[in-house]
């Protein structure tokens, strides 16, 4: 039998296959020349200690114990052209691996999707990046593979309890992504790799019978009694089916209008805002590491870190470990902010959003749009936030010490984010009491991060959609909609995921219980 271990070795051991099996042997005292292979399981970077370590969680074959290499393959998918037909709405992460769920379980996927594919959406990222055109339909948010695609590919999750992580990174897997996914702690695919990932989910939807719509807006629903009939799309013409998936995003803010506007109940949602800060990687690796230099064996040092504030939390999120900061606006007269990072992470910069959660009350001021409010309060920033910067697609932008001492910043260095900064006092772009936890917080994060509260990291603003500011209710146990039969609110833009897998999931959760209905 293999035996299973669980050990710590340089990061230079755990890069080297020969070296790992010599420590195995070691440890199981054995000749190394008795080991077939280390399976490796899990890997993590363990740098508490003044020496950075990385845990491994292996299998050791010994020779002659029976060893076959695990191959990852694809579910089988049939095809599906003269099936029973379900609409889902939204080609994110959630709304493909509904659409393969869905032919998985014998049942054919209308995939609409507002924005271009994905190879099509990179001429809008660069207008957008350099002339400061906004596509409503296609952006850094809305077109094939979501706003992950184009947003560094994390597939980390604290969402154990939702379903089966395991499982959505064997399918990625088995559709081009790299298999050290499946071992990996934190495990991230990469801008620049997600989108040939997405392509190939997208032929095998087509080759099975499936049906993809791109740049195809869905402007209403034909609701009956209250029960799902079928959607509008903008040009005029009506998809029938009793079953629609909306998986629309955390962006689509037309969507949450056109629910409130036919008395769809929709609720307001706490989320959370702040700033993009970006560093030097090579400082982050220095305050992660304890070392000079990171050297060619341990990856870009990400950081995580959360502090109370004034009885509020203030939190990293969506760290980008050598990354880059992007302009993900998706209508004309704002500016937001979000980062990414290629697959080698090789960029010079770490970015992360720090973000303060927002309460319910915090939108008083915007009562009167009801279940809207929190949607009008993010927007209300982002504007300001453009009116203050130009008026283009530069941000407002201002060094760590100079926002804390309320001090405008002489100079902003060329940054990663590509359109451009306006050095501003950041306590004009948001509320006072959000400045004042920023403010607070980045002295807190300073004492916990030594050299993290320093000049040389600009703040970009805002960091506005790091999850939905509404919430589509819908029942634990169907997932139908509370009010609507028939209508499965999905994923991040209902308010039920946050991040790549999560949205693979409940797409897939939402699939299955259509199935259970439709296949009776």
């Amino acid at each position: 039998m293999p035996k299973e271990l669980l050990f710590q070795v340089s990061p230079e051991v755990a890069a080297n296959e020969i070296m790992l099996s010599q420590q195995a042997a070691k440890l199981i005292q054995v000749s190394a020349k008795e080991i077939q292979k280390v399976v490796v399981l899990k890997r993590s970077i363990d740098a508490r200690q003044k020496s950075v370590k990385v845990n491994i969680k292996a299998k050791v074959f010994l020779i002659g114990e029976p060893y076959t290499p695990s191959i990852i393959e694809l579910p089988d998918y049939p095809n599906v052209s003269n099936k029973q037909e379900v609409i889902v709405v939204g080609a994110g992460p959630a709304g493909l691996f509904a659409a393969l769920q869905l032919i998985e379980l014998g049942l054919k996927p209308i995939l609409i999707e507002r924005g271009k594919d994905v190879r099509g959406r990179r001429r809008d990222l660069k207008a957008i990046n350099v002339d400061g055109i906004v596509n409503e339909d296609s952006n850094y948010c809305f077109g094939e593979g979501g706003a992950g695609t184009y947003s560094d590919g994390k597939l980390y999750t604290r969402s154990k309890k939702r379903g089966d992580i395991d499982r959505i990174l064997e399918i990625l897997v088995g559709f081009g992504a790299n298999p050290d996914i499946m071992v990996e702690a934190h495990p991230h695919i990469g801008t620049n790799k997600l989108p040939q990932i997405m392509q190939d989910m997208r032929e095998k939807i087509i080759s099975c019978g499936g049906i993809v719509m791109f740049e195809t807006r869905v402007t209403d629903f034909v609701i009956k009694n209250n029960e799902m009939q079928g959607v509008v799309l903008r040009n005029g013409a009506i998809i029938s089916a009793t079953k629609v998936i909306l998986a629309t995003g955390h962006s689509a803010r037309d969507i949450y209008e056109l629910l409130h506007r036919k008395g769809v109940q929709i609720e307001a949602k706490p989320f959370a805002l702040g700033v993009r800060a970006e560093h030097p990687q090579e400082l982050i690796d220095q305050i992660q590491y304890s070392c000079d230099y990171r050297g060619q064996f341990l990856p870009p040092a990400p950081y995580s870190i959360v502090k109370q504030v004034n009885g509020r939390g203030m939190y990293s999120f969506c760290m980008c470990p050598g990354g880059v900061i992007a302009p993900c606006a998706t209508s004309p007269g704002e500016v937001v902010t979000n980062g990414w990072s290629p697959s080698k992470r090789d960029q010079p910069t770490a970015n992360s959003g720090i973000v303060v959660e927002l309460k319910l009350e915090d939108f008083k001021p915007y009562e009167k749009f009801g279940p809207l409010a929190g949607m009008e309060f993010q927007k209300s920033i982002e504007q300001k936030a453009w009116h203050l910067a130009g008026e283009t697609q530069k941000v407002p932008a201002q060094r760590m010490i100079d926002f804390t001492q309320n001090k405008v910043s002489q100079s902003i260095p060329k940054t990663s984010y590509v359109p451009g900064t306006t050095s501003i006092e950041m306590g004009q772009v948001f509320p006072g009491f959000i400045s004042q936890i920023l403010r607070e917080g980045f002295t807190e994060f300073g004492k916990s991060m030594r050299g993290y509260l320093t000049n040389e990291a600009i703040l970009h603003a805002p960091e506005s959609r790091t999850s939905s500011p509404v919430r589509i209710p819908r029942d634990t146990i169907s997932l139908e909609h509370v009010q609507i039969k028939g209508l499965y609110p999905c994923s991040e833009g209902a308010g039920y995921a946050g991040g790549i897998i999560s949205a693979a999931i409940d797409g897939e959760k939402c699939a299955i219980k259509i199935a259970e209905i439709l296949n009776k």
